[in-house]
């Protein structure tokens, strides 16, 4: 809600409490007739007898009428007013509200709540950056019907004050007729008790040749009393509409009053505390994001530790390893030392080897070299021996 809108409402709390606290004036319950009515009270109703001239049919027609006119002025300024008005119900602001922030869930700001279909459906939850683009929406809308809602204030304010006229005009119109009415039955008494008796003496003690128009004159009289009767009556019919209507008013009035005090008090005290439950709301999970950031920070942080501390310990212990190793390995010194005595074995061995069939090839030479020889020496023989014979 905007700061003008709240300062307008605020402003018109001590107009909504002036309204509240007029108290209207109850009717009179009965019509005191001449004879009981006080002084001044008297001295009014001898003086709309006055009006009555049972003589002038038009004076008994109109009679009481006067009373009627100032509450007709007002009644129809009352209807003109409210044919011009431009602007809906307050109740449809009040309920718009309503539907407004009912519909605007809270709920979906808590990210670890459990989905709904719709969301599983679609397979993601709702972002809170959307929840906050439809907080902005509703906020919008809120400052909206809240402008509504200080316009039907202002229009309610001023319908109640015109009621509170119409009530007063209403009921001194209602006063009046009980003036009128206990005016008429005081002229009617009198008719009957000194005009009508007096007009038959009258008729009685004219000459044989006036005496058709004196009875006229009487039956006249008589007409015009049973006219004013009826207008006494009509006025009686006329206090009683009047009197229903009083209530009616006064309903009508305090269920604006109602009204009034209800917007207000949204106005004032509803919409600025929703406001606040929801910004601290949306505060929160902001918050709550933020602390969420931090933990993953921070379990990541956690984790670097922890695997840098176990690479530390691999690293160090293959270095360890190596540091301690010689520059040669002694399993590897040893192997080769055997693979060494084994060559030098095996070169030995090799060595007898080739000196004994030096030695058995050096036999087969001088035992060739004998055959040959000897072979040599027997064909030598053979050759010299024909010679000889």
């Amino acid at each position: 809600m905007s700061e003008t809108v709240q300062a307008n409402a605020a402003a018109l709390l001590t107009e909504v409490e002036k309204v509240n606290a007029v108290i209207l004036a109850e009717p009179m319950a009965e019509v005191v007739p001449l004879e009981a009515a006080p002084a001044d009270q008297a001295e009014a109703i001898r003086k709309r007898m006055a009006e009555v001239d049972l003589g002038n049919t038009q004076s008994i027609i109109s009679f009481g009428s006067a009373a009627q006119a100032e509450l007709q002025v007002i009644s129809q300024a009352m209807l003109q007013d409210v044919k011009n008005k431009d602007v809906g119900p307050a109740g449809d602001s009040l309920r718009n509200i309503v539907t407004t922030i009912r519909g605007f869930a809270v709920s979906e700001l808590d990210l670890r709540r459990e989905a709904s279909w719709w969301e599983r459906l679609l397979g993601r939850a709702a972002p809170f950056a959307k929840f906050v683009a439809k907080y902005e929406d509703v906020q919008g809308q809120i400052d909206k019907i809240t402008g509504d809602l200080l316009t039907h204030e202002h229009t309610l304010l001023k319908d109640i004050k015109s009621l509170d006229i119409l009530y007063e005009k209403t009921l001194t119109f209602y006063n009046e007729l009980a003036l009128y009415i206990a005016a008429g039955e005081a002229k009617l008494a009198e008719t009957d008790g000194r005009t009508i008796p007096a007009k038959e003496a009258e008729v009685g003690a004219v000459p044989e040749a006036d005496k058709v128009m004196k009875a006229q004159e009487l039956r006249d009289l008589r007409a015009a009393r049973d006219d004013l009767e009826r207008r006494v009556h009509d006025l009686r019919l006329t206090r009683q509409v009047t009197m229903q209507s009083l209530p009616s008013i006064r309903l009508v009035q305090e269920n604006d009053k109602s009204l009034v005090t209800k917007i207000n008090s949204t106005l004032v005290n509803t919409v600025p505390l929703w406001e606040t439950q929801l910004a601290q709301a949306v505060t929160i999970q902001r918050s709550k994001e933020a602390a969420d950031a931090v933990r993953d920070a921070n379990d990541l942080t956690n984790e670097l530790l922890k695997s840098n501390a176990e690479n530390l310990q691999t690293a160090n212990k293959v270095v360890r390893e190596e540091m301690e190793r010689g520059v040669f390995d002694i399993e590897t010194v040893k192997a080769a030392n055997a693979t060494l005595i084994a060559t030098i074995n095996e070169s030995l061995a090799i060595a007898d080897e080739g000196k004994a069939k030096r030695a058995a090839a050096e036999a087969e030479l001088v035992k060739m070299e004998a055959e040959l020889r000897d072979t040599l020496a027997s064909a030598k023989a053979r050759q010299t021996a024909p010679a000889q014979a």
